[in-house]
């Protein structure tokens, strides 16, 4: 498993800390976060293989990366890290159960997805999300990867006029050029939608998109998390410099 150094930044007078997980207890502590903002925030449809925990056959190919409160050592921010090698031992990326990934074929060896990312409503900071970034753009760094990839979620509590909104403006915005365009295997219905309300882009989203990511084509429904996902595609060359500065220490 590759190493991380923990950075730790302090904010609302909480210290933390971000680092990989390193034991089965680690992963375990990221997967009941996943089912405690998923599960019983979200209302989403999990496959609990065991009470309050998230788990797929996804986590054991994957890294988890770990956001801790360092005075309780609670998990209060994850995310779940698929390198290509594993991609290919498992036969797919979870992206690939939404989208036909098939014109990206090309950058697969270098290419690494993220996902299941989520932050305890306690510790929804602008510096738990910097320190997430900051343990993604570290992990890229070390190993040599060019991109990342990923499914975005936006809610569908409105019945998906939000979602194919914010989907206009990030067309708008941020599409990527065809040759990496991908396509919903369950399409959201945009024609049956508004698509020009003012709706708010979620955090996430919009900090993928100030990093420099690309929108590759229309989104998906996600029936078990009643979503819509865009899938992202940030190709490392083209990081935002000031993103870059910040997310990523001088060697």
């Amino acid at each position: 498993m590759l190493q991380l150094d923990s950075r730790t930044m302090r904010a609302e007078r909480r210290a933390l800390s971000v680092s990989l997980a390193h034991s089965e207890a680690d992963v375990r502590a990221a997967q009941a976060l996943r089912y405690k903002i998923f599960g019983e925030e979200m209302g989403a449809r999990l496959t609990c293989r065991e009470p309050g925990l998230d788990i797929d056959v996804f986590d054991p190919y994957c890294d988890h990366l770990l956001v801790r409160d360092d005075e309780t050592s609670e998990v209060v921010g994850t995310y779940r890290i698929l390198q290509p090698s594993q991609a290919r031992k498992i036969g797919t990326y979870y992206s690939e159960t939404e989208f036909d990934m098939t014109r990206l074929q090309h950058i697969r060896p270098s290419m690494v997805e993220v996902g299941r990312s989520c932050v305890h409503a306690d510790y929804r900071t602008g510096a738990t999300i910097a320190l997430l970034w900051s343990g993604l753009a570290e992990y890229m760094a070390k190993h040599g990867y060019q991109y990342l990839i990923g499914c975005a979620s936006i809610s569908m509590a409105d019945g998906g006029h939000q979602a194919a909104s914010i989907y206009h403006t990030l067309r708008e915005k941020s599409f990527s050029p065809i040759e990496w365009r991908v396509f919903p295997r369950c399409p959201l219905p945009l024609d049956a939608l508004a698509d020009t309300q003012k709706a708010d882009i979620p955090p996430l989203i919009k900090g993928y998109m100030r990093a420099g990511a690309y929108v590759c084509g229309d989104p998906a429904w996600d029936p078990d998390f009643n979503t819509a996902d865009v899938f992202v595609l940030l190709p490392m060359s083209r990081m935002n410099a000031r993103y870059a500065k910040h997310f990523l220490k001088a060697e």
